[in-house]
């Protein structure tokens, strides 16, 4: 019998943000598929929990507090995903935030430089860190980035997030064409509305979430399963000839 495409089986991923919404979707995805999976995010009991859901499943799982925006958290993060499981395959950057919602004009320093802090620094140094330690082990590996539409397009009252999302996508090209001779792939998701604590702001308000909606062939928002589907394809071989791509996982929105 030959071995599904879709199949994380004897392979280690990390994932941030996985105490909830996409991360945590994306962490019981790679869990049910098999892989090792180590789990990052600043609030340790609910990290825990996921963790400890996995477990109870059958699933290997690591929790490991972590502010991916603190260059000194990123380094221990990965060191202790190598001393639990010996190795990393698997890096999935969707740790975000997004302080501020309103006019670009408007936002204050502090704001703009933590969204850049964790939504740029956070992946960047990240993926150096996972790509040397598969480099160092002359392994193939896969690294995906959550991106976003709003990095596509204006993103109106999101402005300064959108441009972490579009350096995101950026960063994705330029690490894919790096490490592709080392046997790195680098791809990102760009999610649309979908319906998690971190995007209430937006699917909570109905005048936006009809807007959206009305806008979208689909005719709804996403759920957190439908992005793990998309990260799972990307960690697996099923996407082997895959990279320095941006998948859109928006129901058809940013097509109209």
């Amino acid at each position: 019998m030959t071995t599904p495409l879709i199949n994380l089986t004897d392979k280690v991923a990390l994932i941030t943000g996985a105490s909830r919404g996409i991360g945590e979707a994306i962490a019981h995805a790679f869990a049910d598929a098999g892989a090792k999976v180590v789990l990052a995010a600043r609030k340790p009991d609910a990290l825990d929990a996921v963790a400890q859901a996995i477990i109870a499943k059958g699933g290997q799982a690591l929790a490991v507090p972590t502010h991916t925006g603190k260059a000194e958290d990123v380094k221990r993060l990965v060191a202790a995903a190598i001393e639990k499981f010996g190795k990393i395959d698997v890096l999935v950057n969707n740790a975000a935030t997004n302080p501020y919602f309103g006019p670009m004009l408007d936002i204050e320093d502090s704001a703009f430089d933590k969204t850049f802090e964790v939504n740029v620094k956070g992946y960047f140094w990240l993926a150096r860190e996972v790509a040397t330690h598969l480099q160092s082990r002359n392994a193939h590996g896969s690294i995906v980035n959550v991106a976003s539409v709003a990095g596509l397009a204006a993103a109106p009252m999101q402005g300064v997030y959108g441009m972490t999302k579009a350096a995101v996508i950026s960063m994705t090209k330029s690490f894919a064409a790096e490490l592709g001779a080392s046997g790195i792939r680098v791809n990102a998701i760009a999610p649309g509305l979908v319906e998690t604590k971190f995007a209430s702001a937006l699917t909570s308000n109905e005048d936006i979430l009809k807007l959206v909606t009305n806008r979208t062939p689909l005719g709804r928002h996403g759920q957190p399963n439908e992005i793990a589907g998309a990260a799972l394809y990307l960690a697996s071989d099923a996407s082997s000839f895959v990279t320095g791509q941006t998948l859109v996982v928006d129901g058809g929105f940013t097509i109209g």
